[in-house]
This record gives structure tokens, C-alpha cells and sequence, in this order.
């Protein structure tokens, strides 16, 4: 029988908005300060989604457990704070995916492991928070992702089974999160996914390399899942 699908729950930075643009001119400051030349938005682009601590590594070189990280990382993300939201964009195909859904009384919300004050100021500066049915944060759960927790939380929320839901993400720990919470899973490739990925071993039910192919591929399936449970 088919499952109507009920939800669609995005994964945050590279894969519902284009984040990294913001994310140049704090890592270059860092770098300034230290006399190190630029880094092109194209480096800094493919680190993005492993978070603030990979991006200080990028930076500056500085293992997590060197003196200094977490002063830098500290001042990485003020510096981000500042900027957030000037330059990042939604990704070509979302904006009318996210229209298609609400035109349809589908809700849509986003499980990211970004923290509460920046997703927040985020979706404030881009005129989101207010269309978001639901955004789950590590602060919310005790468990971020890969573990499903994040994604069964933000379900709950929705008062929704997770079978009929959909989550996208660019990165293996989104698809592997959503595997185990029994969602169907949509592995983002235009997202910032790293070069030596291969998005075909995440096990994803789908995959897209543009975000507009998400909509092609919903009114595919007809808005519903006909896998067995």
C-alpha cells in the first residue's frame, strides 16, 4: 500500500542553503592575523559541513588539541556571527521546492548539528524561521548525528511517522542518521561533499546533483512511499 509522505527534512549548511560564502571573509580575518595569505571560497567550501572545528584546522593548521584552538575557534565564530546571512543563499531549487511543499500543507523543517544561536540568526536573516515547521539543534537532543535522535525528535515534533518522512543531506552522517530512523534519505550532491566521497556508498534511496531534481523526483514517486515497513 502507499505511505503518503509527510515531511521533508532538510539537513542545514549545503544542502538546504549555500552557507560557505559567509564563511570566507572570518576564516581569511583568522588567517590575516597571522600573516597567512587567503584561502579561495572553493577550499574553504568543502569543509563547511564538518563544522567550526574542521574549518579552524583549515585556518590555521591548529589540531583540536593545540594550544590556542579553542581561543581561535571562539573568534572564528564571532567573527562568523557577525556576518551571517549576507552572503548565504538558498540553492537553485529550493525556493520553489519549499513553496511546492507548502502549497501542499507538507511541512518542512531542518536537523542540523549547527548550534541554536547561529541557525536561529540564520533563518531570521533569511527570512526562514517563520515558514519552518520544525528546527532541531544539538541543544535539543542528547545525540547529533549520525544518530537518528536529531531526525526521530524532529518527527515527534511533527507528530508524524519517520517511515513517512524524507530527509536530505550532503553529507554521509545525514544519510546514515536517516537510514536508522527509517526515513527515505536523499544524498545531496551539490552540497559540500569532499572530493574523495563517494556519495554511492552512503546508501541513500536517492541521490541528486542539483537541488530542483528533488522536486522532479517527489512528483516521480507521486508524494508517496510504496515500500513495505
Amino acid at each position: 500500500m502507499p505511505y503518503p509522505i509527510a515531511a521533508v527534512l532538510f539537513d542545514l549548511d549545503g544542502t538546504l542553503v549555500d552557507t560557505a560564502p559567509d564563511f570566507v571573509q572570518p576564516i581569511n580575518q583568522l588567517r590575516a592575523q597571522e600573516g597567512l595569505p587567503a584561502l579561495t571560497a572553493q577550499v574553504i567550501r568543502t569543509q563547511v559541513s564538518n563544522g567550526a572545528k574542521a574549518l579552524v584546522q583549515l585556518a590555521l593548521s591548529l589540531d583540536h588539541q593545540q594550544s590556542g584552538f579553542e581561543q581561535a575557534r571562539s573568534q572564528l565564530l564571532e567573527l562568523y556571527h557577525q556576518v551571517i546571512g549576507e552572503q548565504a543563499q538558498l540553492f537553485p531549487g529550493i525556493a520553489e521546492l519549499l513553496t511546492t511543499l507548502e502549497s501542499k500543507s507538507i511541512p518542512w523543517g531542518i536537523v542540523t548539528n549547527k548550534p541554536w544561536y547561529l541557525t536561529e540568526r540564520l533563518l531570521e536573516n533569511m527570512e526562514l524561521s517563520s515558514r519552518t515547521s520544525v528546527t532541531i539543534c544539538p541543544e535539543h537532543v542528547k545525540n547529533t548525528k549520525p544518530d537518528p535522535e536529531p531526525l526521530l525528535l524532529a518527527c515527534h515534533k511533527l507528530k508524524i511517522d519517520p517511515y513517512h518522512a524524507v530527509y536530505v543531506g550532503d553529507h554521509q552522517r545525514d544519510i546514515s542518521a536517516g537510514n536508522s530512523a527509517g526515513m527515505l534519505t536523499v544524498a545531496a550532491s551539490y552540497g559540500y561533499v569532499e572530493a574523495d566521497h563517494d556519495i554511492t556508498q552512503w546508501h541513500a534511496d536517492h541521490a541528486i546533483s542539483r537541488a530542483d531534481l528533488l522536486l522532479a523526483w517527489l512528483d516521480e514517486l507521486n508524494w508517496q512511499r510504496n515500500q513495505e515497513p
